[in-house]
């Protein structure tokens, strides 16, 4: 609370505040902070047209000085107002390339670590320092995420990566463009068991399992099944792979309705957290480096508001940034944890974001790059994903790899803002990686796509 507060009010908390003491909460603190940058801003903008203004009027700058010390301020300004329009081209100033088309955004984001950036641009005021009035709102599944980006109802949202992959090429929906100028983080999900199985840890004696993925179009239901394929089992006839928006995935477990999920954290860690699972393995395991979800946007959206769509994407760049620091973890937890974000515990998410953690087995493991955040959107992360696409016969005939990756995924936007949040960006848009031992070479993906023994391709 303000210092400012009386502290005989009943609704009035004591032990709440800002850093400086002068707001009710660190948002409103930030908040302010935001707007007092804005305006700071506008006044170094409005002293660049008086600069341009004066300097066209007063070549010789001894004259300027002359001037001034003979009239004074006042009257100068209003003798150069007479002359020269200052308030219309201060007014033209604003409306330059870089004016916002519009302010006030609704990004819709399902609870989970894998939306960190989205999230805490609102607490931690990244938005309201790009001029944005960003309103995050949470959403049940990844159908609903789709359906309201498509109907507008959404600007832009956090989408799993392999979505806006889906949209463009009219898997699942009507084809619509879509792009994807940022990655929101790697790593981060895990397979995780009902206890009942602590002593079935070999793949190979899942047969009969029921396991839950938060969509059909996402890493989790693409790893799941690459790794049970990898054991010998078909995941389309040995096991069941069922969709569960990730909020309801630990009811689920705690129920027998479910036997595993692969899923997005902090989804693991609280059916760890309430005794009703372990951690068999962290995606990391299977692909270290992988993408999971993503900031995502219609192309009307980046072409009609190119510079609401530039401000929105720095936002979420300079958190993605923020959020890489390890030591910076802890103060995010906090941030994302409560009702109106994560609704989690604060230890849950700080297992998660930090890397200490209980894996539901009577360990504590640590590992700083369970999750990591890393916005360069790589066109071969793109072009592994259509190969799974082809593979499990979710997309049919032949893709042109390379132009719809470069089309989606949009790496020049990214390295750009990515040097702007002091990130260094790569020198290229596509590399080779490993997945459970095997590489993954992108020039080459139509004969990778067609070389697994189980697939529907």
């Amino acid at each position: 609370m303000s210092i400012f507060s009386n502290p005989f009010h009943h609704d009035i908390n004591l032990r709440t505040g800002c850093a400086c003491g002068r707001h009710a909460n660190q948002e409103e603190h930030l908040s302010a902070e935001a707007q007092a940058t804005a305006l700071q801003d506008q006044t170094l903008a409005e002293r660049v047209v008086e600069q341009g203004v004066m300097r066209a009027l007063f070549p010789d700058d001894r004259l300027r000085r002359a001037f001034l010390k003979a009239v004074g301020k006042p009257t100068a300004m209003a003798a150069v107002s007479s002359l020269f329009p200052m308030a219309l081209a201060k007014e033209a100033f604003a409306a330059s390339p870089g004016n916002l088309e519009k302010t006030k955004l609704k990004v819709g984001f399902i609870p989970i670590t894998c939306a960190t950036p989205i999230i805490m641009a609102h607490p931690m005021g990244f938005y309201a320092k790009q001029g944005l009035d960003v309103e995050v709102v949470k959403t049940a599944g990844w159908a609903v995420i789709r359906d309201k980006t498509l109907n507008q109802e959404y600007d832009a949202a956090h989408m799993l990566s392999p979505m806006p992959l889906a949209i463009s090429l009219g898997a699942g929906a009507a084809p619509q463009p879509y792009t994807m100028p940022a990655v929101e983080n790697i790593n981060g999900q895990a397979i995780t068991l009902a206890m009942k199985h602590k002593d079935r840890r070999d793949p190979k004696s899942w047969k009969g399992f029921k396991f839950a993925v938060p969509f059909d179009y996402s890493m989790h239901n693409y790893l799941l099944r690459y790794y049970v394929a990898e054991y010998g089992l078909d995941p389309d006839t040995d096991i069941q792979i069922r969709v569960v928006p990730p909020p309801e995935m630990v009811a689920n477990l705690r129920a027998g309705n479910i036997d595993g999920f692969l899923a997005p954290d902090p989804v693991n860690q609280r059916a760890v957290y309430d005794g009703v699972g372990f951690i068999h393995i962290l995606s990391k395991e299977i692909w270290d480096g992988h993408p999971c979800c993503a900031f995502a946007a219609s192309k009307n959206f980046v072409t009609s508001m190119p510079n609401t769509y530039g401000a929105l994407l720095r936002a979420i760049v300079q958190a993605t940034a923020y959020a890489r620091k390890p030591e910076n973890r802890k103060e995010i937890a906090a941030a994302i944890a409560p009702t109106n974000y994560l609704n989690q515990p604060v230890t849950v998410v700080e297992q998660v974001l930090t890397g200490t953690y209980a894996d539901g087995l009577g360990n504590v493991k640590k590992d700083p790059n369970r999750i990591d955040f890393d916005p360069f959107p790589w066109e071969s992360f793109a072009i592994w994903i259509l190969t799974q696409m082809q593979r499990w016969g979710q997309i049919k005939g032949d893709v042109d790899y390379q132009k719809v990756a470069r089309e989606v995924f949009l790496a020049t936007d990214a390295a750009r803002l990515m040097k702007e949040a002091g990130l260094t960006p790569p020198t290229t848009s596509s590399k080779t990686f490993t997945v459970m031992g095997r590489v993954f070479d992108p020039t080459k993906a139509a004969n990778y796509a067609k070389s697994f023994k189980i697939g529907r391709y």
